[in-house]
């Protein structure tokens, strides 16, 4: 990654611009950066587009690096720490690797009180694993979730993009079984 400086005059003070530059297509599909240039037309700032890139960048392989951060940055014409601040807020963009499925067990008052701790306890030891892990085959990351909004249903969990409420410990493994 080379650093390209630059001065430029703000405000009457001179800054350093101190942008990465990353080979994009090196590091981006075509169709990924055609979309980020597609997202960047829906809204007034290119900041804006830097939820749906990240977003749209971690379907290839369930999480963005380093070198996929600074490639988004490059082509919204943004700084690498605008795009990691989103990247780091929403907790569905994984910095790291995740299993093939992303188990998040909601930890809000309304599940705690409805028995999530104990509902946790029985993911974490037919899975053999503790939140943050990933199983050794790589299928399941266990993770908890301030709130998945359904509430109504406590204890709640979500599995990729299926949410599921009302799950009691007996159902764990049947719950389980439909993600091979």
């Amino acid at each position: 990654m080379m650093i390209l400086k630059s001065k430029t005059h703000a405000a009457g003070h001179i800054v350093s611009d101190t942008r990465p530059q990353v080979n994009v297509a090196a590091v981006l599909t075509g169709a990924e950066i055609d979309a980020l240039h597609e997202f960047m037309h829906h809204y007034p700032d290119p900041r804006a587009a830097s939820l749906d890139s990240l977003k749209h960048v971690q379907k290839r392989n369930g999480w963005v690096d380093d070198g996929q951060v600074a490639a988004i940055a490059q082509v919204l014409g943004i700084s690498v720490p605008d795009v990691e601040g989103v990247a780091t807020f929403y907790n569905r963009i994984y910095r790291q690797p995740v299993g093939r499925h992303v188990i998040l067990l909601c930890d809000s008052i309304a599940c705690f009180l409805m028995g999530n701790e104990s509902l946790a306890d029985v993911f974490k030891k037919q899975l053999g694993i503790q939140y943050g892990q990933t199983t050794p085959d790589g299928r399941f990351t266990l993770l908890p979730i301030c709130c998945l909004g359904n509430c109504d249903k406590a204890p709640s969990l979500m599995i990729d993009e299926d949410t599921y409420g009302l799950v009691s410990q007996a159902q764990v493994a049947e719950v389980l079984e439909q993600y091979k």
